[in-house]
Formats: structure tokens, C-alpha cells, sequence
């Protein structure tokens, strides 16, 4: 008994180190450019072990990406449920459903086992290039959240109709992704100008030029309440 424990504890660790191999690389080089290789190499494991573990080298990937964004997406619709009570029957503000939407990731960066820097990366490269190859029960998480939040953006400006309101939310969506996996560049090509913000601020920025560019030809005022300086999260 003891050695069978014993050896689906090894199983399980090295898994683990799989997965976390593979993130890094991936973080670090895109999914593309990543070989089973790699990753055994980089995890010390036999380079058998991510058919053995996974199945296959897609179902690796589909592994870290699930790992990934669900989390995200889950706080996502959490965090509107509890906009939404606290409202009601009412619109929740524009600046705090964009918190809900991105701050999310600011609670997982914390929970990853990744550097910050590399969190994003990583997140900004599933999000970006890999964003059409998301495994399916994935995208039917995704797709679900999008519904939530485009009705309660709907909701926040009733001024925009359905395509313009469409296309607002996707020009956040790519802004949101080029943050999350240019930051390090941005800091490199304009020579130290954009300044090494903390994730705070540079959230708190993105939600206010997010909001600015979702109501902009809207004629009424942005509301008073609400966040509108900077996050602490």
C-alpha cells in the first residue's frame, strides 16, 4: 500500500512540475515555439512524461490555459453578482463594472506561482494570439461571462446600441490584452518614459481610459461616485 502511495505522490509532483514548466516556457516564448521537449527538459522529467501525464502536448496546453482563465472568469461573474444586488434594478456604474472585469486578474497574479511579469505574459498571449484555439469547456465559460457582462454594459449606457457597444467592448478587450503582454516593451521602447507604475495604478489607469473611451460621444456626465482614482487591491 505504502509504495503505491508512494508512487502516485511522484506521479502527482511530477505533473505539477509539468505544469508549472510550462507555463514559464510559454510565458516566456509563446505556445508556438514551445516543444514536449522543452518542457521535460525544463521540468527534469523523462520526455515521455507529458504523453503519459496529459495525453498529448495539446492537452498540456489546454491544461494551462484552463488553469489560467477560469479562475479569472469565475471572480469575474462573482464579482458582477455582487454588483448587481448592491444595485438592483439599476445600472451598476460603468467604472466598477471595468474594475470587476480586470480587476480579477490582479487577485490571481497573487495566487500564480509566476512572477508577476511573466503572469502577464502568459495571460496576455492565451488572451491574444492563442485566444481561437481556447479549449472548449473554456470557451463556453468565456462566452457565458461575455453574455453577463455586455447585458450589464448594455444596461450602463442605453445611449450605444448593440453593434457600437459590441465593438467598444472589443477595443477594451484587445487595449486590456496589448497591457497585459507588452508592459516590459513599453518600459524598453520609450526609453524608461512610461515609468515603472505598480499593478494598482496601471489598473486603475486602464479603467479610467477604458470608461472614457466606452462613453465617449455620450453627452451625459461621468457619475461622481464610484472609483475613479486608483484601486487598492
Amino acid at each position: 500500500m505504502s509504495g503505491r502511495v508512494a508512487g502516485k505522490s511522484a506521479g502527482s509532483a511530477t505533473r505539477r512540475k509539468l505544469i508549472e514548466a510550462a507555463e514559464q516556457l510559454f510565458s516566456e516564448k509563446g505556445f508556438e515555439r514551445v516543444s514536449v521537449r522543452d518542457v521535460t527538459e525544463r521540468a527534469g522529467a523523462n520526455v515521455a512524461a507529458v504523453n503519459y501525464h496529459f495525453g498529448s502536448r495539446e492537452a498540456l496546453v489546454e491544461q494551462v490555459m484552463a488553469r489560467y482563465i477560469n479562475p479569472v472568469n469565475e471572480e469575474r461573474v462573482a464579482r458582477l453578482d455582487v454588483l448587481e444586488r448592491k444595485t438592483g434594478s439599476k445600472a451598476v456604474p460603468l467604472e466598477e463594472l471595468l474594475d470587476a472585469f480586470i480587476r480579477p486578474f490582479a487577485t490571481q497574479v497573487r495566487r500564480s506561482e509566476l512572477s508577476e511579469q511573466l503572469f502577464y505574459k502568459l495571460m496576455g498571449r492565451i488572451f491574444g494570439a492563442h485566444a481561437s484555439k481556447l479549449p472548449e469547456t473554456v470557451e463556453r465559460g468565456f462566452e457565458e461571462m461575455l453574455t453577463r457582462f455586455r447585458k450589464a454594459f448594455a444596461k450602463a449606457l442605453p445611449e450605444l446600441d448593440q453593434e457600437e457597444l459590441v465593438w467598444r467592448i472589443h477595443f477594451t478587450v484587445g487595449a486590456m490584452i496589448h497591457t497585459m503582454a507588452h508592459g516590459e516593451a513599453l518600459y524598453r521602447v520609450s526609453e524608461g518614459a512610461s515609468g515603472q507604475p505598480s499593478m494598482e495604478s496601471t489598473l486603475s489607469r486602464f479603467v479610467r481610459y477604458a470608461a472614457a473611451g466606452m462613453r465617449q460621444g455620450i453627452e451625459a456626465p461621468a457619475p461622481k461616485s464610484g472609483p475613479n482614482e486608483e484601486f487598492l487591491f
